[in-house]
C-alpha cells in the first residue's frame, strides 16, 4: 500500500495532535479575586528507593478546606505498565493529567512502534504541569505530583518530583509531598542515614512497614492526612515499581503489614 504524500507521518506527539484537532489540555481560566473555590484536595504521598525498585504510597483522605470529603481516594495512579503518578493537590486535575499521559504514552507506542523513553515520559508530565501553571497560580487546580517509572533501557527504577510550574527533580533516595510531608521528611532522612539499614537496602516488607508508619505519623499531626482505619477496611495505598512493571499490594497484605507495623515494642523486647 502506497503512502500518500499529503499525509504527514505521525510524529508521536499526542499533545500536538490534540492542538491540531482543536483541543487544549488547559485553558487559562481567571477566577475572581477572593473567590473561595472549595476544591477537593488530596494529601499525603511519598516514594523511595528500596532493594527491588521504588515504593510509592499515599493515604486515602480527600478534603475541602476543613471538611473531610472522602476517605477512599486513590492517590497513586497507573499511567502505563511501568509508571505510576502519586498526587497531592486537586484530584480532578491530577486524574485528568494521568489520563492524558496514559493516552500520550500509548499514542507514541502505536505510532512509533516502540515505547516512549523514560526521559520522554518525565518531560511529558512536566509539560502538562507547565500548561496548568495559570490554574495553579490562581489556586484552583494546583497539583504537586511524584512520578515513578522503570527505565527499561537503563534497567533501573526512577523517581521524579515536580513543583507546580513543571520543574522536574530526579530523586536519588526519597521524597514526599502534600500537607503531611513536612512531618515525615526528617524521619525519612533519619531512617536513611541512621536507621537499621539505608532505605535502598531494605526489602519490600521493610519498605512497606516504614511507609505505613510514616503515613500514620503524618496523620497524627496533619488533619488532612487520613489514618488507616482497620474497622472500616481503610488502609494506605502501597505500590511497587520494578523491572516487572507496577504492582499494588492487595488489602489483605496491607492489613497484615499494618498490624505488624503498629505493634509497640514491649518492655521485654527493649531489654
Amino acid at each position: 500500500m502506497m503512502e500518500r504524500k499529503d499525509m504527514p507521518r505521525p510524529s508521536g506527539d499526542f499533545f500536538g495532535l490534540l492542538e491540531q484537532s482543536g483541543y487544549r489540555w488547559r485553558d487559562r481560566v481567571l477566577a475572581p479575586s477572593g473567590t473561595q473555590t472549595g476544591l477537593t484536595q488530596g494529601t499525603t504521598v511519598m516514594a523511595f528507593h528500596f532493594d527491588g525498585g521504588v515504593l510509592v504510597a499515599g493515604d486515602r483522605r480527600a478534603t475541602a478546606g476543613n471538611a473531610i470529603m472522602y476517605e477512599r481516594c486513590d492517590k497513586v495512579i497507573p499511567v502505563d505498565d511501568y509508571s505510576l503518578m502519586a498526587i497531592a493537590g486537586v484530584p480532578a486535575t491530577a486524574f485528568e493529567m494521568a489520563r492524558i499521559l496514559s493516552h500520550n504514552f500509548e499514542f507514541f507506542r502505536r505510532s512509533q512502534l516502540q515505547s516512549m523513553s523514560a526521559e520522554g515520559k518525565v518531560r511529558s508530565l512536566s509539560r502538562l504541569l507547565k500548561d496548568n501553571a495559570g490554574m495553579a497560580l490562581q489556586g484552583i487546580g494546583a497539583v504537586s505530583p511524584i512520578f515513578a517509572t522503570y527505565d527499561q533501557q537503563a534497567k533501573r527504577a526512577l523517581i521524579y518530583f515536580y513543583d507546580m510550574l513543571g520543574a522536574e527533580f530526579q530523586i536519588r533516595t526519597h521524597t514526599a509531598t502534600g500537607s503531611g510531608s513536612p512531618m515525615i521528611r526528617g524521619i525519612f532522612e533519619h531512617e536513611d542515614m541512621w536507621g537499621a539499614k539505608p532505605l535502598a537496602q531494605r526489602n519490600q516488607e521493610e519498605a512497606a512497614l516504614l511507609a505505613i508508619r510514616l503515613l500514620q505519623t503524618a496523620a497524627q499531626f496533619d488533619s488532612a492526612t487520613g489514618k488507616a482505619r482497620p474497622e472500616d477496611d481503610i488502609f494506605p495505598t502501597i505500590a511497587i515499581v520494578s523491572e516487572d512493571g507496577y504492582e499494588f499490594l492487595d488489602d489483605d497484605k496491607i492489613r497484615a503489614l499494618y498490624e505488624q507495623a503498629m505493634k509497640r515494642v514491649s518492655n521485654t523486647d527493649k531489654k
